[in-house]
């Protein structure tokens, strides 16, 4: 499991973005949650995934919500997911949200993040709340009954605990160097 674990505080980060500008975690202090996710682009689950990541996102801006992908994949072994790769994908799939890139592997080795997608949702004060998977169904997203991320983000814009902190993160496993 990973090495932040809900209740534990974000592990900041600066990393350069398929947009050409360097973000920092601290960028979205304003935000009232941030939802990280290791991402990547070859991965099969990032990919059914992918869609509901930019509703997620789309849906939930105006109330302060952000998600941040984060490909830490070690692009000499699976050059799909090499930097230009990235920006070639986030234009194809019109992400609305920033995708950065950690080429050495240091931030997803500080988070502990071990599979793509991994989301960590941290609230406005940095702390994480949610641990875990996106939803219960990455194959059919008409067949899903639980959406995780979607519950912890409407219990943390409603100041509350989500009722479940932590699931499986379900996906490929991080591409190590």
């Amino acid at each position: 499991m990973a090495n932040l674990k809900p209740g534990d505080q974000a592990i900041p980060f600066d990393l350069p973005g398929v947009d050409d500008k360097q973000h920092a975690l601290a960028d979205y202090a304003d935000k009232e949650a941030v939802a990280v996710i290791w991402s990547c682009n070859h991965c099969p689950y990032v990919r059914a995934w992918e869609d509901r990541m930019v509703q997620i996102q789309s849906g939930y801006a105006d109330k302060g919500v952000q998600l941040i992908a984060i490909s830490s994949n070690d692009a000499r072994k699976y050059p799909d997911d090499s930097f230009p790769k990235m920006k070639e994908r986030a234009a194809q799939k019109s992400f609305n949200f920033p995708y950065l890139y950690d080429e050495t592997q240091e931030i997803a080795r500080a988070f502990g993040a071990e599979r793509t997608p991994e989301v960590f949702l941290f609230d406005k004060s940095g702390t994480l709340r949610y641990h875990g998977a996106i939803d219960d169904n990455y194959d059919d997203p008409s067949a899903v009954q639980s959406h995780y991320l979607r519950k912890a983000l409407d219990a943390v814009l409603a100041g509350q605990a989500p009722l479940t902190a932590q699931t499986p993160p379900v996906g490929c496993t991080v591409k190590w160097k």
